[in-house]
């Protein structure tokens, strides 16, 4: 997976803000070690939901889908409350 980018969506940035430091020290940690480390993706999800994956760091999730660039960041939250809102706009 050489040359390939990770973009996040504008409100990833609050997402976050939100999280403990640490955990979101570990969250970014993990999304570069994922994502643009070994090529290997996460969890592919399905229902209303598919064609996003999921990345687990602790309690917390990362929601991101494929683009022909890389992958974009859609969403950071907490397992019990990231798939509450839907499935979020990939804008």
């Amino acid at each position: 997976m050489a040359n390939k980018l990770v973009e996040y969506k504008a409100s990833v940035a609050g997402d976050l803000k939100r999280l403990d430091r640490k955990i979101a020290a570990r969250v970014v940690r993990k999304i570069g070690e994922t994502l643009l480390g070994a090529g290997e993706t996460g969890k592919s999800l399905s229902g209303p939901f598919a064609g996003l994956f999921s990345l687990r760091v602790a309690d917390y999730r990362v929601s991101y889908v494929e683009t022909a660039r890389g992958y974009l960041v859609l969403r950071i939250g907490h397992r019990r409350e990231v798939y509450r809102k839907g499935r979020p706009a990939e804008e």
